[in-house]
């Protein structure tokens, strides 16, 4: 009789989804078992790039990778993964469109990663944004732009200093490069703006702590703080954002202004469905226990890795963690995918132990810090070796090959200063123009109905 195949799902297609599925893809023989993965976005991030897609030194396309031209023996299901049963092998999927299903499955691969880490300050969710995905960063920078041509266009000062403020809240890798990246922009736009100088403009970094960058080097990390504040922007170490009811942002060093620019990227968290929709084991962070082997800790046929693992860091020695990195992420997917595969095969596992060769980071164009295996870099030849390096890492030669295109054009060609915020509300100008003809009873509106406009109208004028 014949043995059934093993069915592997994958909750989640980020980095260790995907890269743990290209590496079952590649390494299992055909029929050896099939692989599921379910992922609510058609395509994977490349979040590295994302300060720089913020900037429009990269095409928001290109930084992402459709997980269905790359995953070809794999079924995608675009869908969340609500709740999940691994005593009962079970997975209740809510798909994009239609009722929910179940998917039953023999391994189980556990990997939605990481969400924003919010805290519960005053009127943030009505004006914060995160830079987690493709769309907060081209929203990022419409709204820096919008807000340019904004304060152009107005002699009103108040209007002009809030417009031209931005705050922006932890001083992590992400806020960091995209804080100097949209900055950097901003100021290189000033030339397309004769009413608009640098100066005008105010560029604030709020971050808890008493140091930026934290993954750096001390040395590093004032070197950069230094270089952010020439540029004329502030830095508020050891400070809180207290509260930011209607743009007006208060800090608990006395510092008060108004901005409508508010990013956050003070660190990320474990995905919800990890603590609330799983029977499997948490730590105090909420993060799955995992082995160095990349298995959920003391539970069969369950992996894990990412974010949302806490990984023992063997590098570093005992009661050490991975961090949530994608250098990490990438590494890990691949052992998990291996070990997969010798688990299947009745071969012995490998654990997982990588020592961290360094960190690069960009700070605008031509300019970036790097620290690789103990040595220092600054400036151009940092700035050089973080687009050498996350593009070697971008999968598909695809997509290597649009980011260097990208970055090559940008030689010859000034960046684009258009703000496509329309982009967000993209049946605004429909709904606006339909003004107040009937609707139906059933119609689900996503976007506000336009309250003023001159071609409003009621049925009557427009019969």
């Amino acid at each position: 009789m014949t043995q059934p195949r093993p069915r592997i799902l994958i909750v989640g297609g980020g980095y260790v989804g995907l890269y743990t599925a290209l590496r079952l893809q590649r390494k299992l023989r055909d029929g050896e078992a099939t692989v599921t993965v379910v992922e609510p976005n058609s395509y994977m991030t490349y979040e590295p790039f994302l300060p720089e897609c913020a900037a429009g030194s990269l095409e928001p396309r290109h930084v992402v990778v459709p997980l269905r031209r790359v995953l070809k023996k794999c079924r995608i299901v675009s869908g969340w993964v609500r709740r999940l049963s691994h005593e009962r092998r079970l997975a209740h999927v809510e798909p994009i469109e239609g009722p929910g299903f179940d998917i039953p499955y023999d391994i189980l691969v556990m990997c939605p990663g990481s969400i924003s880490r919010t805290m519960p300050i005053p009127g943030l969710v009505d004006i914060g944004v995160g830079v987690k995905s493709v769309g907060e960063a081209t929203y990022l920078r419409n709204k820096v732009i919008s807000q340019m041509d904004a304060a152009a266009s107005t002699d009103d000062e108040e209007l002009r200093r809030r417009a031209l403020t931005f705050l922006f809240v932890g001083a992590g890798y992400a806020g960091i490069e995209t804080f100097a990246e949209l900055a950097d922009m901003a100021f290189d736009s000033c030339k397309w703006y004769p009413s608009i100088e640098p100066s005008d403009m105010r560029w604030v970094m709020v971050e808890a702590s008493d140091h930026i960058l934290p993954e750096v080097s001390p040395s590093l990390s004032l070197y950069t703080m230094e270089q952010l504040r020439h540029r004329g922007m502030e830095i508020h170490l050891n400070t809180r954002l207290r509260s930011i009811i209607g743009g007006h942002a208060v800090l608990d060093n006395g510092i008060e202004f108004d901005t409508d620019t508010v990013a956050w990227t003070a660190g990320v968290r474990a995905h919800p469905l990890i603590e609330n929709g799983t029977d499997l084991p948490v730590d105090d962070h909420h993060r799955l226990k995992a082995t160095a082997f990349l298995q959920v800790d003391g539970v069969e046929d369950a992996w894990t890795a990412g974010d949302g693992a806490a990984v023992p860091d063997l590098a570093r020695g005992p009661g050490a963690f991975c961090g949530p990195t994608a250098q990490h992420a990438v590494r890990q997917a691949r052992r998990l995918g291996s070990n997969v595969i010798a688990e299947l095969r009745g071969r012995p596992l490998t654990p997982y132990e990588h020592a961290n060769a360094g960190s690069v980071a960009s700070l605008g164009l031509y300019k970036g810090v790097a620290e690789i295996y103990g040595v220092k870099v600054r400036g151009f030849p940092a700035w050089f070796m973080h687009r050498t390096y996350h593009v070697s890492r971008v999968p598909t030669l695809n997509r290597k090959s649009r980011v260097v295109a990208d970055w090559t054009l940008a030689l010859f060609f000034p960046r684009d200063i258009a703000a496509l915020g329309a982009l967000s509300t993209p049946r605004s100008a429909f709904v606006e123009a339909a003004g107040d003809w009937p609707r139906s009873e059933d119609a689900v509106w996503d976007e506000p109905e336009p309250q003023d406009s001159a071609i409003r109208r009621t049925p009557e004028r427009a019969g």
